[in-house]
């Protein structure tokens, strides 16, 4: 089963324009220098070629990567979400039941991720844990060393 990636129209957007950006001007540039490496002569030991060539496949395998996020998209409209539960788009206010405490995710899809902002994927194992909680319910977050246990305080949805 191909599992669906869900995001916003705009998180969607990004990342077709990231893949156009990719394509059209970082392959060609990269195409370019292979180029101007294998001009140097014997490729056996031409460091630059090798790793010119390094490049392009990283950079083909992120294009990929990109365009089987695009392939699997699945667009939701926060708008027709429920308010008063943990959902896809909504920012949630937790404290950590073991230490007390609070901080704020906002669950995203793909191409909208922060998390220096405390934007997660939805789709992640913290994001998956959180869903569908309501105010005062205590989430259970499986986590490398056991379980993290989070109490819901608040939910909002700004859009």
């Amino acid at each position: 089963m191909v599992e669906s990636v869900p995001m916003t129209r705009e998180g969607y957007n990004k990342i077709k324009a990231e893949i156009h950006r990719l394509e059209n001007v970082e392959m060609p540039a990269v195409t370019e220098k292979i180029a101007e490496a294998r001009e140097e002569g014997d490729l056996k030991e031409n460091a630059e070629y090798h790793a010119q060539r390094e490049n392009q496949g990283m950079l083909m395998a992120k294009i990929n990567e990109l365009k089987d996020k695009v392939a699997r998209a699945t667009i939701i409209d926060p708008s027709k979400l429920p308010k008063d539960e943990v959902v896809f788009g909504c920012t949630v206010t937790v404290e950590d039941v073991a230490y007390g405490d609070e901080e704020q995710f906002t669950l995203v899809g793909a191409g909208d991720e922060d998390y220096d902002a405390g934007k997660i994927l939805v789709t992640s194992p913290f994001g998956q844990g959180l869903l569908g909680k309501k105010v005062g319910e205590v989430a259970e977050v499986d986590v490398p060393a056991g379980k993290i246990k989070f109490k819901i305080l608040k939910i909002s949805l700004e859009f």
